[in-house]
């Protein structure tokens, strides 16, 4: 598939299509895996708020576990809010990513 595909990417666009200028500017995203150094640099360019996630991402992610490009201060304040239903969120993933490889 298209490894672009993400669903923090299909959120966004989603929410940009409902904007003006296309920012979102006080709007949070919440996720399920803490997002990859592609959905980062989407959240840092459109100028989200907060990102909320479940999961770490240990081995990609781009919001304090491996990378942290969301911290920066590159382009604004972005608050990070991890592990918010850390297990739940993990358990749906192992069982995501076990059905994909099958």
């Amino acid at each position: 598939g298209d490894p672009r595909a993400h669903a923090e990417m299909e959120a966004i666009d989603a929410a940009r299509s409902c904007r003006e200028n296309g920012r979102l500017d006080g709007c949070s995203l919440y996720v399920t895996l803490e997002p990859c150094p592609l959905c980062a640099g989407a959240i840092l360019l459109v100028r989200l708020s907060r990102v909320v996630f479940g999961a770490w991402d240990r081995r990609m992610g781009a919001a304090g576990s491996r990378f942290d490009l969301l911290g920066a201060g590159v382009l604004g304040d972005i608050r990070v809010r991890p592990e918010v239903l850390q297990d739940p969120c993990s358990a749906l993933l192992t069982d995501w990513f076990r059905e994909q490889r099958a």
